[in-house]
Order: structure tokens, then C-alpha cells, then sequence
């Protein structure tokens, strides 16, 4: 499942939430995911910023106020990605969230890593016996395994998301080799949550096996906001959808090397050669590698059988360029006999 984060890239406004709808159903994804702040219920007026970045908001408690959309707004957001074929996702930070996002309709709960404390919230979510992603962005090792713990019975499905919380996280602390790490300790699914700005993080862990792939997603990286650096554009999403299709492909079909040698036989004498003629050639001359040559097409005699044909005699005038037929060749001692 490959999943476009749209976050707070809507900065606010209901229209361009609904536009990445429209976008990132167009680039093939299977989900768009928003993110659901609800300020008086998660923020107090002294959060610092994690990136100063607003030019219109004093606090980032005013920031989050500005990005709340009321629930029928959330609604239609819902009801628009449905019509496109989309699952509609997007992370709770309070019970009160969770209350909201309840009623709306998500497919499943997103857990980010800064809310594994939120034992409220986390209960409040498992009552609802929905699939959970687990994001893993900030944690450590131990704190997963008790999250996992805690998940795992109430949920009908878990799946836990590597991710570095640096934005844009360099190729180096992406951390695939956490994906299979992930997978035997806990047997269950496994994806990527990449804020590299790249596709190559997503590619490379398609051919691993990923369940899901979450990527952030902006119009165009002249958009404002915290993490268009971190975000790829939805024309990238489209190359990336279309190399993940392809790898998936790749992956379902082993492929058995004769079964497939089998298959090109059709077209396998178009590229191979056979022996021919480099000079104009006497019936009862006897051959000599200076004789002979390789040609496309491979209709002829063989060109692995070139070396077997030194020193057999040719029963017709052959001439440049001319392929061999087994018909014109005889053994030089049974000529030799003959005479």
C-alpha cells in the first residue's frame, strides 16, 4: 500500500486539501493520509517550534488552530477520496481525534512515534479493533516492543514503519536493514516511512518486501511549509507508484531460466549466427578457418559448430557470404575412401 502524506501541506486550506485528493489519486496511490491536530485537546500556547516557520502564526499552538478543519469538513475529504478509489488515513494526536476520526471513517490508525506515551489515545484507538500502523520515527528499541506487546491482541492487523525523524533524512540513517530486523522480531508486516525527499528509499524498499510505503507528498517544492524538504512532488509519486507496480511485478514471477529460453524460441534465431562462407569456396576444397565466418541469422548450421567443420570437405561451389548447409559438407577421409 503506498500511502501519500499530506500532513499539514494543505496549510489550512479545505480547497488544496481536496486538490492533493485529486493529485495523488491521479499519481496512482493506494491512500492519502492527513494528519488531525486538534489544538485545544493536544497543545498548550508554550509548544516550541520544531521549525520556525510560520509567518502568521505567533505560537505553534495558533499554527495547529489554523490547520483544524471542522468535521464535515472532514467528511467531505473522506467521502472525496472514497469516490477516487483512495483509503482515507490520518494520525490522531488526542483522544478527542481519535473521537472525530471514528465518526469520519479512517482505514486504519497511524501511531507516530511521538505519541507512544499517549496511553489514552492508544487505548482509545485499540477499542475500535482497527489495523494499525505503527511508526517508529524517534524510538527505541524497547519502547516498540511494549507498543507492539500492547497492540498486537486487540488489533486485526499490525504493521510496524521504520523511520528516522530528521527531515529530510540523508540515505545513511534511512535504516532499511531495520525492515527485515523488524519482520523476525516481530512476525508481522513491515514498511517505510521515508522523509528522505527522494524516491530511491521507496524503490529499494519495495524490493524488500514492504507491505506499505508512506511517503510525503507537495505540489511543487516551491510550496511553503516545514516539510516540502522532506516531501517528494506528485509527478515523483507517479515515477514512484509505476516503479514500485513494477517491482512487485518482478518479485511475483520467479523466473525459471530453460522455461524462459523456451519461451524466446521464436525469436532466439535473430540474434544468433550461423557459419558462412568468408571466401568464395570450390566443391572438394577442404576447409580451413580462414574458409569460414559468422552471420545473423541463426537458421543455418550453428556457430558453436564452426571448429567440428575444419577439414571437411564442401560438395558444391559455395560463395562469399553463402551459409553452410549440412548438405554440402562431407568428411574428408570418407572422400579419401571413395577414391
Amino acid at each position: 500500500m503506498i500511502v501519500a502524506e499530506i500532513a499539514q501541506a494543505h496549510d489550512g486550506s479545505l480547497g488544496m486539501a481536496h486538490a492533493f485528493i485529486d493529485a495523488v489519486a491521479r499519481a496512482g496511490a493506494d491512500a492519502v493520509k492527513f494528519q488531525t491536530h486538534l489544538a485545544a485537546a493536544e497543545s498548550s500556547p508554550s509548544e516550541p517550534w520544531r521549525v520556525k516557520f510560520s509567518y502568521q502564526d505567533v505560537t505553534r499552538y495558533d499554527y495547529w488552530k489554523r490547520m483544524e478543519f471542522t468535521e464535515p469538513q472532514w467528511v467531505g475529504l473522506k467521502e472525496h477520496a472514497s469516490e477516487l478509489g483512495l483509503k482515507f488515513l490520518s494520525s490522531p494526536f488526542s483522544v478527542e481525534a481519535v473521537d472525530l476520526l471514528e465518526r469520519v471513517g479512517v482505514a486504519a490508525w497511524k501511531i507516530a512515534s511521538g505519541e507512544f506515551n499517549n496511553g489514552p489515545m492508544l487505548e482509545r484507538m485499540l477499542e475500535t479493533r482497527l489495523p494499525v500502523l505503527l511508526s517508529t520515527g524517534m524510538s527505541r528499541l524497547s519502547e516498540i516492543d511494549a507498543a507492539v506487546k500492547r497492540i498486537r491482541p486487540r488489533a486485526p492487523a499490525l504493521t510496524v514503519l521504520q523511520c528516522t525523524s530528521e527531515y529530510p533524512c540523508p540515505p545513511e540513517k534511512i535504516g532499511l536493514n531495520l525492515l527485515q530486523v523488524f519482520r523476525r522480531r516481530f512476525g508481522c508486516g513491515v514498511g517505510l516511512s521515508d522523509h528522505s525527499g527522494t524516491i530511491y528509499p521507496g524503490l529499494a524498499a519495495a524490493t524488500l518486501g514492504i507491505e506499505v510505503l508512506e511517503v510525503h507528498v507537495t505540489l511543487s517544492r516551491e510550496m511553503f511549509g516545514p516539510d516540502v524538504k522532506a516531501s517528494i512532488t506528485t509527478s515523483e509519486l507517479r515515477q514512484l507508484t509505476e516503479g514500485v507496480r513494477f517491482i512487485e511485478r518482478m518479485r511475483l514471477r520467479p523466473v525459471a531460466k530453460d522455461d524462459m529460453a523456451a519461451e524466446l524460441a521464436p525469436i532466439r534465431s535473430m540474434f544468433l549466427k550461423s557459419v558462412a562462407a568468408r571466401r568464395p569456396l570450390s566443391a572438394g576444397a577442404t576447409l580451413c578457418p580462414e574458409d569460414l565466418t559468422l552471420h545473423k541469422p541463426g537458421t543455418g548450421i550453428a556457430a558453436d559448430r564452426l571448429p567440428a567443420l575444419i577439414g571437411l570437405r564442401v560438395r558444391r561451389n559455395v560463395a562469399v557470404g553463402e551459409f553452410l548447409r549440412e548438405s554440402d559438407l562431407e568428411a574428408a577421409e570418407l572422400v579419401n575412401a571413395g577414391n
